[in-house]
């Protein structure tokens, strides 16, 4: 198959970008993944970076790869700012792109005959790698994807193949002399431009099981997973922003939550609705400890307008949370709502401040 007549099948079946290359050994990846761990900057990820023996070998991922064929699915949306008492999510959580591109890479294939395997969102690949050979994007200075037409807007995926298709070039482009993500991250996770920093990254502490250090709480500001600030700052993303500025956003997409509905909810039902995040052991009282730091923005921000229980609420919440205590989460809990909450009291139990969770089993969610 030629690489027109696969960019014609993925148009069919609404991939946004394809791209092909032979299945061969990432050498230099695995070699830089090596030595960003012993640097620590993966801080206590594992992912695609625990066994770079494995994600950074596809020709050992289906007896007899012959291609790696590589794709992308743009998720972009327009949302409204959050609203006083919400919290802020990163566009890729909204609904679930990922489940969308297995899907569709199945269907792909299909078409194609043969046998193969597909992996997304998956430790035992290193998707972005296979992605830039391909031609799908180029690394930009933030670490992410960039794709010509998309940006970093996209979620990636890989379909390992013994079927033989044309490799696809390389696209030849980069980040030129712009500088913007790494002058935006408020935590400097970027300062040496193409590598990340973890141990710096607001997204990771959102994630982490350890307590998110004093510091970076205020940066945070109303996020309570994930960050999407380097990509906000891109040149790349303008085009597919003024493209889709219009749109509506898919069914059931969810850019905002309520930080009330976070402490309020009972575990099975967080676990429920966010079964698509990555949280340490699938432990909601992470996603409560979030919340009540991004109640901390109320404090430094003056409500000119709104309910009075938001109004008291960014008065007297506290400029940083110091952990997820039962009292912190019925403190919290209680100056937004007017209201006391059992619920906040079980799932915070026996947590403190300066104390350390123990660190969980990664799933096979990919860093964000």
């Amino acid at each position: 198959m030629t690489a027109r007549d696969l960019e014609r099948l993925a148009e069919e079946l609404g991939l946004d970008a394809v791209g092909a290359a032979a299945a061969e050994p990432y050498e230099e990846t695995e070699r830089h993944i090596r030595e960003r761990r012993a640097r620590g900057l993966f801080a206590d990820m594992k992912f695609t970076m625990a066994q770079p023996e494995v994600s950074c070998h596809p020709e050992t991922l289906l007896p007899g790869a012959r291609t790696v064929l590589s794709a992308a699915l743009c998720y972009y949306a327009p949302a409204s700012e959050p609203r006083a008492g919400e919290g802020r999510l990163p566009r890729y959580t909204w609904h679930d792109a990922y489940a969308v591109l297995r899907e569709r890479l199945d269907a792909l294939g299909r078409r194609l005959g043969g046998h193969y395997r597909v992996l997304v969102d998956a430790n035992q690949h290193v998707d972005r790698e296979a992605a830039a050979r391909a031609g799908v994007g180029f690394y930009g200075k933030n670490t992410l994807l960039i794709t010509r037409r998309h940006g970093s807007w996209v979620v990636l995926g890989t379909l390992v193949t013994d079927v033989e298709l044309e490799p696809t070039p390389p696209l030849g482009a980069d980040c030129g002399s712009c500088t913007l993500c790494v002058d935006a991250c408020p935590t400097g996770a970027l300062d040496e431009p193409g590598t990340l920093d973890g141990t710096r990254c607001l997204s990771y502490w959102t994630q982490a099981p350890a307590p998110i250090p004093a510091e970076y709480r205020s940066e945070l500001e109303d996020r309570v997973y994930g960050c999407d600030i380097c990509q906000d700052v891109c040149p790349w993303n303008r085009g597919v922003e003024r493209r889709r500025g219009d749109e509506p956003l898919p069914a059931g997409a969810e850019p905002v939550v309520s930080l009330v509905e976070w402490l309020e909810a009972e575990d099975d039902e967080l676990r429920r609705r966010y079964e698509r995040l990555y949280v340490p052991r699938n432990d909601p009282r992470y996603l409560r400890r979030n919340a009540i730091v991004a109640l901390g923005k109320f404090r430094r921000r003056r409500a000119p307008t709104g309910p009075r229980r938001v109004r008291r609420e960014r008065r007297r919440a506290p400029a940083r949370a110091r952990g997820v205590g039962a009292r912190a989460a019925r403190g919290a809990h209680w100056r937004l709502t007017g209201r006391r909450s059992s619920a906040c009291s079980r799932s915070s139990a026996g947590w403190r401040g300066s104390g350390s969770a123990a660190s969980p089993s990664r799933s096979s969610r990919s860093a964000p």
